[in-house]
């Protein structure tokens, strides 16, 4: 019996030091992709709370969830990013959940600055059954994406949001503690950007540009698979797998005003996330987020690239 029981505490400790070895690996492969990484693009639904992993459980507490998040992220063209945003989460019922949140982005590289309010999404959610639930929602733009510098429209990467209303749809599901999410974010409305990079001088940095003058852009799709481990009683990580694809090319209209395709726009962008969740009691916790590209797509003119992102996110229920 002193030997079964003297084996298993073994194996339990092996197991143990097997998943903080693991835990270690994937943050320091994530470091090392964020130094040499470009192409993380999310045009939103990426970091919405039903689309994230461990969602299914935000609210099981109690009915309201709160959420204050800061991101920071470098971008193109040696533009860094600074993000923020106020999330809640309500339970309405064993079927329903409600989710609210508003962002804002600051940019600031090559001389330029640049803040401003940037998105609200609202989500309903619904519970399928027991491991499977689906959400509908919506992007409303607080900005037209057409910021004005020196009477000459910015580019996109200078811009605090897309400036398109969006239709959100998405599925998630749980098999084995592996979750998976399906999604797609379809702007129906484009922005109003004017950003044609002929019209800046020739010593300026933003003549190197994606012109993107009545910007046409494309939906995405995503497919997120998690799959999260418990290092003690309070500290969980979640190593996931994100592909995103993007429909098709973007379009922009040149200064002789003819319709132009945006090559290579279309395709795929794969991530790494990892998250790193501490739970300070039963209604308070933290979390760590961070992600790198492993594959990207050749054109990215909304903006959106990220080669290094961290989030930190602090949650109260209530």
């Amino acid at each position: 019996k002193k030997s079964k029981i003297r084996n298993n505490h073994l194996n339990s400790t092996i197991m143990k030091t097997s998943i903080y070895k693991f835990a270690i690996l994937t943050a320091i492969v994530l470091v090392g992709k964020f130094v040499n990484g470009q192409g993380c693009s999310d045009a939103g639904f990426c970091t919405l709370n039903s689309f994230k992993p461990n969602s299914s459980d935000s609210v099981s507490v109690v009915k309201n969830q709160f959420k204050v998040g800061f991101t920071y992220g470098t971008a193109d063209y040696s533009i860094s990013i600074f993000g923020n945003y106020l999330e809640y989460n309500r339970q309405v019922s064993d079927k329903f959940t409600f989710d609210a949140k508003i962002t804002s982005l600051a940019q600031s590289g090559n001389d330029i600055s640049e803040i401003g309010l940037s998105d609200i999404y609202l989500n309903v959610n619904y519970k399928i059954f027991e491991k499977a639930k689906i959400s509908i929602g919506t992007k409303i733009p607080l900005a037209d994406g057409n910021k004005i510098l020196n009477d000459l429209s910015l580019p996109m990467d200078y811009q605090s949001s897309l400036g398109t209303f969006d239709i959100i749809i998405g599925v998630g599901f749980e098999v084995k503690k592996i979750q998976c999410v399906a999604a797609i974010q379809q702007p129906v409305t484009q922005n109003k950007n004017e950003f044609l990079s002929e019209k800046y001088p020739a010593d300026s940095e933003l003549r190197n540009f994606q012109s993107t003058n009545k910007y046409k852009r494309s939906g995405d799709v995503l497919f997120r698979v998690s799959y999260p481990i418990m290092l003690g009683d309070k500290f969980k990580i979640t190593p996931s797998i994100l592909p995103i694809y993007h429909l098709q090319d973007d379009k922009y209209t040149d200064g002789s005003g003819v319709e132009r395709m945006i090559d290579g726009s279309q395709g795929l962008t794969l991530n790494g996330n990892a998250f790193f969740d501490y739970e300070i009691n039963e209604k308070n916790a933290l979390q760590l987020n961070v992600g790198a590209p492993f594959v990207v797509r050749d054109a990215r003119p909304d903006g959106l690239t990220r080669g290094l992102v961290i989030n930190f996110e602090y949650r109260i229920k209530f």
